[in-house]
């Protein structure tokens, strides 16, 4: 089968599985990130490099303060969690997005992550947190264009590899497929860039009962498309 190298992934429907149990919504995302540990797993196992996965907008600050305040709790113990699976699989873990926006305490957690991991020769597994791709284009703008008035960089020489280096996600292949949960058919300001020639998978399935088969299911319809690889650019 033709394995995608790099999946990414929006997870939606946390709050509308919470919902449907008739549970508060932070019970959905405390679900849902056991999912992505399954999933993470599952993914390597298959034989995929790459897995990002769209965790906190920067839109998602303006939820309810109470489910925002729910939410870092919750990434603060899942930051431990992260570093006990990624010592168990090897997991390489990097989080891309404006991390300045985060608060001391998460910005050190993701620090000793990224630093714990960095030679892991597992997974490749990036969390996009306070994340938005317009965000991300603008922040590489304003860099590269210091770099230009420095004059450590011509502006002659502006090209997509060079812009793609003041990415959050330089360095990482574009993603081979996307797949978003929940029914929703939108991309919510995530990769944008990165997402010029990938695959689109949509389900209707929420996220936290998206399983290693319903990972398969995505896998095997990316796998059956014709991919006309002379039109367009490879990973």
């Amino acid at each position: 089968m033709n394995m995608p190298k790099h999946v990414a992934i929006i997870l939606d429907g946390n709050g509308r599985w919470a919902k449907k149990k008739g549970m508060p919504r932070n019970y959905g995302h405390m679900q849902g990130s056991k999912a992505v540990e399954v999933i993470c797993e599952e993914a390597y196992k298959m034989g995929i490099e790459y897995l990002t996965v769209y965790a906190f907008s920067t839109e998602n600050w303006n939820r309810p303060k109470d489910e925002v305040d729910a939410l870092m709790k919750l990434l603060r113990n899942y930051m431990k969690t992260c570093l006990k699976t990624a010592e168990k699989n090897r997991m390489c873990v990097r989080v891309i997005g404006d991390k300045t926006g985060l608060d001391e305490d998460i910005r050190k957690r993701i620090e000793e992550l990224e630093e714990a991991t960095k030679n892991n020769d597992g997974l490749h597994f990036q969390i996009a947190l306070n994340y938005g791709s317009r965000d991300e284009m603008l922040r590489a703008m304003k860099r590269m264009s210091e770099d230009v008035a420095e004059g450590k960089v011509a502006s002659s020489h502006i090209s997509e590899e060079l812009f793609e280096g003041y990415l959050d996600t330089k360095g990482l292949p574009d993603p081979d497929l996307l797949i978003r949960t929940s029914g929703e058919q939108r991309i919510s300001n995530f990769l944008l860039w990165q997402l010029a020639y990938t695959e689109f998978y949509f389900t209707d399935v929420l996220w936290p009962d998206f399983t290693k088969e319903e990972l398969l299911k995505a896998v095997e319809a990316y796998a059956n498309r014709d991919r006309r690889y002379g039109l367009v650019k490879e990973g």
